[in-house]
């Protein structure tokens, strides 16, 4: 849970300066399934339908959010001068 906050701060502090937001949160949204899925978390049904509303939202960066890209790393939110916490 830890890690998906993390990834949540990171998205945040970016997203008013990248310049595709909807793969960003394309990436974000894929992330936390990824996450919740392999520590088994599952969210109240607000929570749900906040992650399905930014999902939406990411769709419209079609196959660019998601091309060859590893669900699970929390290293594809920060850049290679950027510290990333380890948890």
């Amino acid at each position: 849970m830890l890690d998906i906050i993390d990834v949540l701060a990171q998205v945040y502090r970016k997203l008013p300066e990248t310049k595709n937001p909807q793969a960003l949160l394309n990436r974000l949204v894929n992330y936390i399934r990824s996450v919740a899925l392999a520590g088994r978390i599952h969210f109240p049904t607000n929570e749900e339908k906040l992650i399905a509303d930014i999902g939406i939202l990411g769709q419209r960066a079609g196959l660019n959010g998601v091309y060859m890209a590893d669900y699970s790393a929390k290293s594809q939110f920060y850049s290679i001068f950027e510290e990333i916490p380890r948890h």
